[in-house]
């Protein structure tokens, strides 16, 4: 029996690209703004750790599976996670050589992290389920959404559009996973909101932690800039809302936001872009 719910014309597979960042991280790269490059930059360092854990949460059951095209999306999920990792330990590492103390927020998350890794496995896959969704929904607006970007390095453009891709395509392997060994939709949403309440906080934390080295944590004019950014215009958080609410519904799932078409798109664009290079 199929029980995977990825369309047919969407690959689960990992693109083996490699992304230099060294140089634009030793900048404000996100259009000289300290706001937008400290926001993006915070997301970069949940992302090698929390993969990871995605990784390990979904491994958990992948033997209970038995369905071939969902066996086969789980590994391409994991190949996709792991590179997103790779990647993302070496960008973070650039910004450590440009003297960020990472080694402390990488303390501080790895408390958190160490404290999941405890819980049982079905909360572990849930909560990878409730996060999951945070990057899948954040992935669809960046790709629908190319002035967002505006301003950034095309490395750096290049880089997230790569992730939001492979995001987007596996977006409902854990979910599927989780449906089919779980299935308890009340853990699932009562996850969510813890899910919910420690995304904002490690991302605000993060973005507080950079801005502080940046010299620029108590610019009222840095902090104006960012809230329009997240709330005002664009709206990037405002915009993403209602989209993160939808987890809530009891018939959720994740390709109710079918993206095909803007996923495409997309796809012709980065690899345009890295034939170019």
């Amino acid at each position: 029996m199929t029980i995977s719910s990825t369309p047919e014309d969407v690959s689960v597979s990992p693109r083996h690209i490699r992304f230099d960042v060294s140089e634009d991280l030793k900048k404000l790269w996100h259009g000289n703004d300290a706001f937008r490059t400290a926001f993006f930059n915070a997301l970069s360092l949940q992302f090698p750790e929390g993969e990871q854990q995605f990784i390990s949460a979904v491994r958990h059951y992948r033997d209970r599976i038995d369905d071939p095209k969902l066996a086969g999306e789980i590994r391409g999920f994991i190949g996709q996670e792991a590179l997103h990792s790779r990647e993302h330990k070496d960008y973070n590492e650039a910004l450590k050589a440009r003297g960020y103390d990472i080694e402390a927020i990488d303390r501080r998350f790895d408390r958190h992290m160490k404290w999941v890794r405890k819980l049982p496995p079905s909360r572990q896959l849930a909560g990878t389920c409730g996060a999951e969704h945070y990057t899948a929904v954040l992935a669809n607006a960046i790709l629908k959404n190319p002035e967002w970007m505006e301003g950034a390095t095309p490395t750096m453009q290049q880089l997230w559009r790569w992730h939001a891709i492979e995001e987007t395509e596996h977006k409902s392997v854990a979910f599927d996973v989780y449906r089919n060994c779980v299935g308890d939709d009340r853990l699932r949403r009562i996850v969510f909101l813890f899910v919910t309440w420690n995304f904002f906080k490690y991302t605000f934390l993060n973005t507080c932690s950079l801005l502080r080295k940046d010299g620029k944590l108590w610019s009222l004019r840095t902090w104006l800039g960012g809230l329009n950014f997240l709330w005002g215009k664009p709206g990037v958080i405002r915009r993403c809302l209602p989209d993160f609410l939808a987890y809530m519904r009891r018939d959720f799932h994740p390709w109710q936001q079918d993206n095909r078409a803007l996923l495409r798109e997309n796809l012709e664009q980065l690899e345009s872009g890295y034939a170019a290079n």
